[in-house]
């Protein structure tokens, strides 16, 4: 026997996540709940968000963490990227500036939870973004960072690192991240 599965429009599902008291994503008519976050998951989206900021806000632009959505329209998905960087001013989803359309740089934070979805169904989604430049994956349990980079004919190129002395380098935003300081207080 078959199960069919209410589909939401994107009205209804915003209509939802004001009355949410969790957030949800939105993935194609589907509203599914996200999975609640670590102290280890949370340490390391305060500690980029405080190494990125500065930097970002010299060049004007803008950093978001958590609890702004990002509309991606071609796959008909809102979800929430754990830190976000927009290069300039934000593109807003309408009139209310909770939805984002412009990221320049996503970063999630994996867990084994939401690992093969980071790595798989959702870099798909951030893929078709065409602002984003880049798509970076920290791993909370170990010093592990996969940077994902558009090419040349929308190619994406990846870097790994794995040292605890490791760093890497965002040229295009002029900041190198220590992960020393990424993972204080974690590792």
């Amino acid at each position: 026997m078959l199960i069919k599965t209410r589909l939401y429009s994107p009205s209804d599902y915003l209509e939802w996540e004001e009355k949410a008291t969790e957030r949800s994503e939105f993935i194609d008519g589907e509203i599914r709940p996200m999975a609640g976050g670590t102290t280890k998951h949370n340490e390391l989206v305060t500690n980029l968000c405080v190494l990125l900021k500065p930097q970002i806000r010299k060049q004007g632009g803008r950093v978001y963490a958590e609890n702004v959505k990002l509309r991606i329209p071609i796959f008909n998905v809102f979800t929430y990227p754990d830190v976000m960087v927009i290069a300039d001013q934000p593109c807003y989803e309408g009139d209310i500036q909770t939805t984002i359309l412009n990221p320049t740089v996503i970063f999630e934070v994996l867990s084994e939870g939401t690992r093969d979805y980071d790595q798989g169904r959702k870099f798909e989604f951030y893929c078709s973004v065409l602002s984003v430049q880049k798509y970076i994956l920290i791993d909370q349990d170990r010093y592990f960072v996969m940077l994902y980079r558009r090419g040349e004919e929308n190619q994406w190129l990846l870097q790994l690192w794995s040292q605890e002395n490791d760093c890497f380098e965002l040229q295009s935003l002029g900041i190198t991240i220590a992960f020393k300081e990424l993972y204080e207080g974690i590792c």
